[in-house]
């Protein structure tokens, strides 16, 4: 269902005296209960490629933000949606379910129903053959989503920022760093959230982290290891990677290139989480560019997402 058409031109002002005008036609659209987003398309092509965006962990919109008292309000996925559209890509960018959480009564959501949202939306856009490729790209969370819906789905797949470990890993590394003492307690906990669904035994210290609903998401996240799903896609593959990302490290994207020897690995010099450049003097500010909407995006990423999706035309 379309609930909205509007036509937008957009000036961005750079550094320098000159400026790109940016022309759009953006529309809302639900395509079921659980997914609302916003349709992104360019008057310069016809049946153009279209992009579906899927963000990372947590409650994000379809902005790549999220909600109130959060740190992230970087507007990163509009900006990427808005640029695309000027080299003639569309885009399709959605609020994850769980910002429907309360308001559908959902008591639990598992990793899966990510992955059946995006493989309704790619479904919807099949249908209506408007475009001459459907992507998937997913960004953090959002690449083994990504990956996982794409299979047998979409034309090609792009990851950013995507871990090459599973989850149970991640966490371990993550909270390893915080908590060294309690590295035993920790493994087991996790792993016994992997084999049986759930545990009574964890550190108190996390008890937020290991609350019921958390441990069934958990429990589902684990079932899959993004560097073995990746290896199953037969389509065309773009693996994103800044180098100043504080969240996923470079090695991260080296794991899926090897998993998937056919993709494509491009690392983004000075590239953070939310798609902005972070120079060695400017170190500092990397998490506040989260909260930074009016900092421009990496000057590299939409040519090389261009590249990528313009050249799935010749193959």
């Amino acid at each position: 269902m379309r609930n909205l058409k509007l036509s937008f031109i957009l000036i961005f002002f750079g550094s320098a005296t000159a400026f790109a005008q940016l022309t759009f036609t953006e529309e809302e659209i639900t395509i079921d209960k659980f997914t609302d987003g916003t349709l992104v398309l360019s008057p310069i092509a016809e049946n153009p490629p279209l992009v579906i965006f899927i963000q990372g962990s947590g409650p994000a919109n379809r902005d790549g933000n999220s909600p109130e008292g959060m740190i992230n309000k970087s507007d990163f996925a509009k900006k990427l949606a808005y640029e695309l559209a000027d080299k003639g890509i569309a885009s399709f960018r959605f609020d994850k379910r769980s910002l429907k959480a309360k308001e559908l009564n959902l008591e639990s959501i598992s990793f899966d129903d990510f992955v059946t949202d995006v493989e309704n939306i790619l479904g919807h856009f099949k249908n209506e053959r408007n475009f001459s490729n459907l992507i998937v790209a997913g960004h953090s969370q959002g690449s083994l989503i990504g990956m996982l819906a794409a299979k047998d789905n979409a034309d090609a797949f792009i990851s950013i920022a995507g871990p090459g470990k599973s989850i149970e890993h991640i966490l371990t590394e993550q909270l390893l760093a915080q908590l060294p003492t309690l590295k035993d307690d920790i493994n087991k906990s996790l792993q016994e959230i992997k084999k049986n669904g759930s545990t009574a035994e964890y550190p108190k210290i996390l008890g937020s982290l290991f609350s019921p609903p958390n441990q069934a998401f958990l429990a589902s996240w684990m079932q899959h290891d993004p560097s073995e799903e990746i290896a199953k896609l037969k389509i065309p593959v773009l693996i994103i990677q800044g180098t100043r990302d504080l969240q996923v490290k470079e090695e991260q994207a080296e794991m899926l290139h090897k998993a998937a020897p056919n993709s494509e690995l491009v690392m983004l010099k000075d590239m953070n989480h939310v798609f902005r450049e972070i120079k060695e003097e400017e170190k500092d500010q990397n998490l506040a560019s989260y909260n930074n909407p009016e900092k421009p995006l990496h000057p590299d990423v939409i040519p090389v997402l261009t590249d990528f999706i313009k050249n799935l035309e010749n193959k």
